[in-house]
């Protein structure tokens, strides 16, 4: 075996195709079944605006990416370039907008800013009060209970084993590479690709590699369908009205997140559950969104353990302590827009030892 993964969320599930892809045996390994983790959880947001400014190369490839998703692999993960819309509604979120705008610019994300008569032209019902927004018209969504089982069928067609609701017993460095102890048996290869999400930590730790990092589970609900009528992602600047956002899917509904604090996970079960408190504050902070919500029930909340790095930045990268290791891990909720591009960046640099996307400033030894 070339590589095993470990960790079958969108970020694994993404680089066992991209590397079964450049000829690579590889194997990922999923504690419970590939997708099910912090990906399933995902409010499916697939935006650019508002990213720390050297992230944006890696996004702009994962975009190009989602666009390819449906004919690469076979099935339709519902990408939709529907644009995101983020509203301003206070002279704090005019600012903060303005100056993004122009500094992304050179990094070539384009925003287009809307005075509210165009706003309210455009997508009425957006944001009454809002006195400005930002249009980022390639961005969109896609549906994160699709995206992580499509990269692993399509890997395993192409070769790669997909190895699901196995736990990991221990991991050990060998002359050879690496072995993985599991509960239904060994693993060996010759590197070793850390996805672990929130449990990454505990994984490079063991290589000497500390990384600060919390488990937080976010607040997500859904509606009944409403009549189809907010078509882009919808978010704000500078969090104004406790930073919720929302989009409707074609059935209608709407699904939305933010507006609560997020919620303690314990790592040794990895289970988050959505607080019933928190939602009538979390709609609150939504009505100056979509105003049509004040009359609509909600059938359904969730949430999922994502892990979260004390700088707010993921961690992605060759491993400075032991050669053959890579990580990528510890997205900070942010994670799902940039799934496929991580993906194709791992594999490029465990299969040629460099890539073109720059990941200087998200590499691990930055904690040493």
């Amino acid at each position: 075996m070339d590589v095993i993964v470990l960790g079958g969320g969108l970020m694994g599930a993404a680089s066992t195709y991209f590397l079964a892809r450049r000829g690579l045996r590889v194997t990922v390994i999923e504690r419970n079944r590939v997708g099910s983790g912090a990906t399933v959880a995902s409010f499916g947001n697939i935006r650019r605006s508002g990213r720390y400014l050297p992230q944006l190369p890696l996004a702009r490839r994962s975009l190009t990416l989602w666009g390819k998703a449906a004919e690469m692999l076979g099935r339709d993960v519902e990408f939709r370039a529907t644009g995101h819309v983020r509203l301003v509604f206070s002279e704090n979120g005019l600012k903060e907008m303005r100056n993004f705008t122009e500094a992304a610019r050179p990094w070539g994300l384009d925003l287009e800013e809307l005075a509210p008569t165009e706003l309210h032209s455009r997508f009425p019902g957006l944001g009454p009060e809002a006195i400005a927004a930002s249009f980022s018209p390639e961005d969109g969504s896609g549906n994160p209970r699709l995206i992580a089982p499509a990269f692993a069928d399509a890997a395993s067609r192409i070769g790669a084993n997909i190895v699901e609701n196995v736990d990991v017993r221990a991991i050990r460095r060998t002359a050879f590479g690496f072995e993985v102890e599991t509960s239904a048996g060994t693993y060996s290869a010759e590197a070793l690709l850390n996805t672990a999400g929130a449990w990454g930590a505990s994984i490079s730790a063991q290589f000497r590699e500390p990384v600060p990092i919390v488990a937080k589970g976010p607040q997500m609900g859904v509606t009944e369908p409403l009549p189809h009528r907010v078509l882009p992602v919808v978010g704000v600047w500078a969090h104004d009205h406790g930073g919720g956002y929302l989009r409707q899917v074609e059935r209608g509904n709407i699904i939305f997140g933010g507006g609560a604090e997020r919620t303690d996970v314990s790592l040794d079960s990895g289970h988050a559950k959505a607080d019933p408190a928190r939602l009538p504050p979390q709609l609150r902070a939504l009505l100056p969104i979509l105003p049509a919500l004040a009359n609509v029930s909600v059938i359904r909340t969730w949430s999922g353990c994502e892990g979260y790095v004390a700088d707010g930045l993921p961690v992605m990268g060759p491993s400075a302590t032991t050669p053959g290791l890579f990580h990528a891990f510890g997205f900070c909720g942010h994670g799902f827009q940039l799934g496929p591009g991580v993906g194709d960046v791992m594999a490029e640099l465990i299969a040629t030892g460099e890539t073109e996307t720059p990941l200087y400033e998200f590499r691990i030894q930055r904690f040493s």
